[in-house]
């Protein structure tokens, strides 16, 4: 598996190897050996959400939670946003394209916030997790002018939570 450092500190882009033949493919996705230099801590829960073409979810995070991002189906546009106060890279972004063809995977660490957009009629977004499921949560909104994030879209579908950019019950 090839392992690539990103322009955020402690953000790690993973490209498994694909075995392809005239059946289709097989990856390997997770095997905990690869990813214990990386990530401190084992995950604990697996997540996945189905969404439609030009659904935006994020900017999402926590101060205890990795995150493990994988596409299993269709084409999103990825973004990871560095909040942690310490950080060399505080409010740098970067975006990644992750697709049911490339298998990348990438490695969000405690303190960022991750959303992804969908560019396709419908993907498949998986993610595992460190820790389990907690409302105690940041969101940054995913137009949000403080940090100038790219996205395709001028217009995306949003929940209320993104909308506004902060928890809403």
């Amino acid at each position: 598996m090839l392992v690539k450092e990103t322009k955020i500190h402690g953000v790690f882009e993973f490209l498994p190897e694909p075995f392809i033949d005239h059946r289709g493919s097989y990856v390997e996705l997770f095997n905990q050996e690869e990813y214990v230099p990386y990530c401190k801590a084992p995950f604990v829960q697996d997540d996945m959400s189905i969404s439609s073409r030009h659904v935006l979810r994020g900017l999402h995070g926590d101060a205890d939670t990795w995150k493990l991002i994988t596409c299993l189906h269709g084409h999103i546009y990825f973004v990871v946003l560095d909040k942690r106060e310490n950080s060399p890279t505080k409010n740098i972004w970067q975006s990644f394209v992750l697709n049911e063809k490339n298998y990348r995977q990438v490695l969000v660490p405690p303190g960022c916030a991750n959303g992804h957009l969908v560019m396709s009629e419908r993907a498949i977004f998986h993610y595992k997790q460190s820790t389990y499921y907690s409302k105690n949560q940041f969101t940054v909104r995913w137009n949000d002018p403080q940090h100038g994030i790219w996205w395709p879209i001028s217009s995306p579908i949003l929940s209320r939570r993104d909308e506004v950019g902060y928890y809403v019950d």
